[in-house]
């Protein structure tokens, strides 16, 4: 595959603010993400990470709605609707917070993995979309056989791949990831890092993340947006490289 411009802005904001249920959660965020690059949102419960990455992602949630500002996530702006929205949806991919646990009861972890492609284009080459699902099965570490089993059938760590894979068969531009690591054991985790970088590396996806761990952090070479009640209050290169606001320095120091 043909590997994407790296000068290619995936994500851009500018003095975002966003609403849940008309409650203003995010405040005034002004970011940029590169092709090829990463993001860590980082911050308290409750700061806004979550209801901005589900914004960005273009999540189907009622509730949330852009009151400020502006933002466009592989070129298209998150105010758009209709077959902009659709669009943008076929160019991330977005693995909201626990996700593996909001798999459908009843489709099988094929379909489940194959259906962001299959509800785009009901006349899929099955036998290349089949290939691709083992793929990403193997690459996940869950075996071939899972392909038939159901979500209660699988441990929670498990489903929680199935989601991943599913949110990587689009072979999206952007990922958008809500602590994508979420009941993954150490060495599956690295396969589930191995998998998000090999990515990056290789077709010049963009990587943003909602995490509090300093380690994904680091393997991924993430720059970092620190959200306190809705308002970005640090940002810089890795943990260790936050330059942060002079209201949040103070209140560091006292």
């Amino acid at each position: 595959m043909q590997r994407r411009p790296v000068n290619d802005l995936a994500v851009h904001c500018d003095d975002l603010s966003v609403a849940r249920g008309g409650v203003r959660v995010v405040e005034g965020v002004t970011l940029r993400l590169e092709a090829a690059r990463a993001l860590a949102l980082m911050g308290p419960t409750g700061a806004g990470k979550s209801s901005l990455a589900a914004i960005l992602a273009g999540a189907d949630n009622a509730s949330l709605t852009v009151v400020g500002g502006a933002a466009h996530v592989a070129g298209i702006s998150v105010r758009r609707g209709g077959r902009a929205r659709r669009v943008r949806s076929y160019l991330t991919g977005y693995l909201e917070q626990g996700a593996g646990a909001q798999l459908a009861a009843r489709m099988t972890v094929a379909e489940l993995i194959g259906e962001p492609v299959t509800s785009r284009d009901r006349r899929v080459n099955q036998r290349a979309l089949s290939y691709r699902i083992a793929g990403l099965l193997d690459e996940v570490q869950l075996p071939l056989g899972a392909a038939a089993k159901y979500p209660y059938e699988l441990s929670s760590g498990m489903r929680q791949r199935v989601a991943l894979a599913r949110a990587l068969v689009l072979q999206p531009r952007v990922f958008i990831g809500d602590d994508p690591y979420a009941n993954l054991d150490p060495e599956v985790r690295l396969a589930a890092r191995d998998a998000l970088l090999r990515r990056r590396d290789e077709e010049a996806m963009a990587i943003l993340i909602v995490t509090n761990d300093a380690v994904a952090v680091q393997e991924l070479d993430a720059d970092v947006l620190v959200l306190r009640g809705g308002h970005p209050v640090g940002f810089g290169h890795g943990t260790s490289d936050v330059l942060w606001t002079p209201d949040e320095a103070t209140r560091l120091a006292s």
